[in-house]
């Protein structure tokens, strides 16, 4: 299981959170283990430590990962998981969130995530909601595909305006390659996949990733030890805007700030890391301190 998932910016995240042994540990998106067992490698605290994911298949993987540990798992979204957290009166010295979607999700044709292998329109991170791709791109109305298409996607308008007509057209369209296809056809050549845009705002709207995190952010100060640290890893313009913004305003009020940012400008991959990982080029990680 070790080989599922290479964690982005890993040593970025070490040097910039500085974990400690005894540190308490909270990952909001452990996914399949790869931050957290490096952390907790340091801190050696188990027993004050949460780990969270939506995912079951990444639950299953950090059950088996932390085998004989004492470490608490959530199977839960992270904004449920830090409400439940907030009220249970826990702080931790270290928080770290890594909102990308993980490879096993991209790669494994059955989730429903990739361009490449075929599978259902599915895209649940996780399995127990109901809206699923297929209710988006076979239900939904021509221009409610178009809005998400510019707004999540950041298609042109014009564009969006043809594929969303496109896919009405085509209607119905049961698995990620027929879709992939059909917007190929539409589109002009580019270096990524024409459909990775369609797919990415399909993908945020299932799984209502946006507004997770904007109701997140202002939670998370609570959930921080005195001169605790907290990482952010985004992987495109609308999440890195996000924790952008909430940073500077929370570290914008003087002494009542809750905040002090410690990376001015947003750490991202090494060429030795973009060489072993190309997922990690759009990855950014923003870090800042409890006061």
């Amino acid at each position: 299981m070790e080989k599922l998932h290479i964690p982005v910016l890993l040593s970025e995240v070490l040097a910039s959170l500085t974990p400690k042994s005894g540190e308490s540990y909270l990952d909001l998106t452990a996914g399949y283990g790869g931050h957290a067992k490096s952390i907790l490698d340091v801190t050696q605290n188990y027993k004050d430590s949460v780990l969270v994911d939506r995912d079951e298949f990444a639950i299953k993987n950090l059950e088996q990962k932390f085998e004989g540990k004492e470490i608490e798992l959530k199977h839960e979204s992270f904004y449920n998981s830090v409400l439940q957290l907030i009220e249970c009166g826990r702080t931790f010295d270290l928080i770290l969130a890594d909102f990308g979607v993980s490879s096993p999700q991209l790669d494994h044709g059955e989730r429903g995530f990739s361009l490449k292998a075929d599978g259902p329109l599915d895209m649940r991170m996780d399995r127990r909601q109901n809206l699923t791709a297929s209710d988006i791109v076979n239900k939904w109305s021509e221009r409610e595909l178009a809005e998400i298409f510019v707004r999540y996607g950041e298609e042109k308008p014009g564009h969006a305006k043809l594929l969303a007509r496109e896919i009405v057209h085509h209607r119905p369209i049961n698995s990620t390659i027929e879709l992939a296809d059909l917007i190929k056809s539409k589109s002009k050549y580019s270096k990524t996949h024409p459909a990775t845009r369609v797919f990415q705002a399909i993908r945020i709207v299932v799984n209502d990733e946006l507004g997770e995190i904007e109701k997140t952010l202002p939670l998370l100060p609570k959930l921080l030890s005195k001169n605790g640290r907290l990482g952010l890893i985004t992987f495109h313009s609308l999440e890195d805007r996000l924790v952008k913004d909430y940073f500077k305003e929370a570290s914008s009020y003087g002494e009542e700030s809750e905040l002090k940012i410690l990376t001015k400008k947003p750490l991202v991959a090494e060429n030795q890391e973009l060489v072993i990982n190309p997922r990690s080029r759009s990855a950014k990680l923003r870090v800042a301190e409890r006061i």
